[in-house]
């Protein structure tokens, strides 16, 4: 099998739809699920090259597959996730998801951006022409996302517009400054001024009224961050495409799904935003999701449509969304419409296979030794101040949204101290990009650790260090650690290093395959709980607290940050 399939000329593509010669490739025995008329209907499939020619009809062809029971639906399409926080390279999730039925993946490559600016945006554009599924990438608007941050890089317009009309392009990617593009920054105004008529991508958590109003008529056509259904609602009723995120934090598709009908799936897509190798195995990746709204009750043919057709029409990729003569031949063959277990997929006319992941020709990794921050100390984790009322980050479980929460912590020794009868423990950010050498201390309530540390170089969206712990000791460990493996997790307890995962590839991914990621994971996961967390994702939990874009209280390496008023805390 071709590492691509061959794009076949217009007359062969005509003779085979017309049936005069046998099509490359035949699925016969199958029903097609029809998403314009909700019919399931057995007919034969044609492919020639990369197109679907043939339906609604017998067709002879070169190769005959079997497809006999089961039910042939559209390549799925995922409209907005970072593929870093797969934690693997494009290469392995394309071959950790590829099967699962999602042949469509629209990035937004701001996480390695944040690291290695153009260079990692570069990596993601020259490696989605090597991959099975068809990777469009959207170009990072927020490099940094906000000026309360220290980034490995900055992006202003000028550096992006020469990207504009790039073949794997396909628009500008979430504009998460939207307090920026309210007060009508420069910079922001800059780069919308420039994709004004093209697609730009929304990050709006809980904007409404008049200021979202403002936001939407800036030409933002879509968005991810609706956690409610009235928020969804009335972003929908503003015109915007609405995409349903269920990730391996931020999960809203419970909340969301009965809007999932007949009348509303036009206008809403599905997305991951950030899933790791081990929450794709146990659970899954877009199949989970149709799995699961199909089962919380939604209509199949509005959640197939969600997941494929009304994807591709709201970001303009007209060539797919339909088993269709003249589409691309993304085709996933299922159990059954509630099941949506894959037992074959085909990407732009390809079977997707060991061997075919095999064939294609893969890039070597960029921002390796990106870690440079200096080693720190126990000490260094010391929370000063005289006021005895103390900021805290409250976690929401399955939210990125965290609460901004106040406690009473006096001071002892001029050192304000982890309290675990309240939960309350260290969080500390410290730049690692070679920058400044900032270091932020706070409090964060909700791990339920109880003794030792976590650490991470994956902390949005500037992806310095993010460490919590129980003991400055073990958080410094921790802190070091990270350094010496060129980023990624890190577990510590009692001055030993219990579980770790490099992450070497801009401290973001691995150069393992993703099998390798998911148990590394599992390990980690392990040696979380038995520190006490309670909560089921600790590392992307803890990358999320340091992001100044999502309501109410993080830390970055400037500070504690009241996102509400945009600004440091004194």
């Amino acid at each position: 099998m071709p590492e691509i399939a061959p794009k076949a000329s217009l007359s062969d593509r005509i003779a085979q739809g017309r049936g005069e010669v046998p099509a490359d490739i035949v699925l016969r025995g199958g029903r097609i699920f029809d998403l314009i008329t909700g019919e399931l209907v057995e007919t034969d499939v044609a492919i020639c090259g990369d197109t679907i020619v043939g339906v609604f009809g017998r067709y002879e062809g070169k190769r005959v597959v079997d497809v006999t029971g089961k039910v042939l639906v559209p390549g799925f399409i995922d409209t907005h996730l970072h593929i870093e926080s797969s934690l693997v390279t494009p290469f392995e999730f394309d071959r950790c998801v590829t099967p699962r039925g999602v042949t469509t993946a629209i990035c937004d490559p701001h996480e390695i951006a944040n690291v290695c600016g153009l260079e990692g945006i570069g990596y993601f554009l020259d490696a989605s022409a090597r991959t099975l599924m068809d990777i469009r990438v959207q170009l990072s608007s927020c490099v940094p996302s906000t000026h309360m941050e220290t980034a490995g890089a900055r992006l202003e317009a000028a550096d992006l517009i020469p990207l504009m009309d790039h073949p794997r392009g396909i628009g500008l990617a979430e504009f998460m400054n939207f307090p920026g593009v309210l007060m009508q920054d420069a910079g922001c105004m800059a780069k919308l001024e420039a994709w004004q008529g093209r697609h730009i991508d929304g990050h709006a958590p809980l904007l409404r009224g008049k200021d979202l109003n403002g936001y939407i008529s800036a030409g933002i056509r879509t968005e991810h961050e609706a956690t409610s259904a009235e928020e969804a609602l009335e972003k929908l009723r503003k015109g915007m495409r609405v995409l349903i995120r269920e990730g391996s934090v931020s999960k809203d598709l419970h909340a969301l799904t009965p809007l999932l009908v007949e009348r509303y799936a036009p206008y809403l897509c599905l997305c991951t935003d950030d899933r790791n190798p081990l929450d794709i195995a146990e659970h899954g990746h877009l199949d989970h999701m149709i799995r699961t709204a199909i089962a919380l009750g939604a209509e199949p043919l509005a959640v197939y449509r969600a997941a494929s057709l009304s994807a591709a029409e709201a970001f303009g990729l007209k060539d797919r969304g339909l088993i269709a003569p003249g589409k691309r031949a993304d085709i996933v063959v299922l159990d059954s419409l509630e099941g949506c277990h894959a037992a074959m997929v085909f990407a732009g006319g390809v079977e997707v296979t060991e061997a075919a992941f095999a064939a294609r020709k893969l890039l070597p990794p960029v921002a390796r030794h990106s870690v440079k921050a200096p080693r720190v100390e126990a000490h260094h984790f010391r929370c000063g101040g005289n006021r005895v009322e103390t900021p805290v980050i409250g976690i929401l479980p399955g939210k990125i949204i965290t609460e901004h929460l106040t406690f009473d912590i006096a001071p002892v020794d001029g050192d304000k101290r982890v309290d675990l009868d309240r939960d309350l423990i260290r969080i500390a950010v410290i730049e690692r990009h070679g920058k400044n050498g900032n270091r932020a201390t706070g409090f964060v309530q909700g791990f339920g650790l109880k003794r030792g540390a976590i650490a991470s170089t994956v902390c949005h969206d500037h992806h310095n260090i993010a460490v919590v712990g129980a003991d400055y000791a073990d958080m410094a460990l921790a802190a070091n650690r990270l350094g010496e493996i060129e980023g990624g997790f890190v577990v510590v307890d009692g001055g030993r290093v219990l579980a770790e995962l490099a992450l070497p590839v801009a401290g973001l991914m691995s150069l393992e395959p993703f099998e390798v990621v998911r148990d590394g994971l599992v390990a980690l996961r392990a040696a979380a709980s038995g520190l006490g967390v309670v909560l089921e994702e600790p590392f992307l939990q803890l990358a999320f607290l340091a992001l100044p874009v999502i309501p109410h209280l993080k830390i970055t390496d400037h500070g504690m940050v009241d996102v509400d008023r945009f600004e440091v805390i004194p």
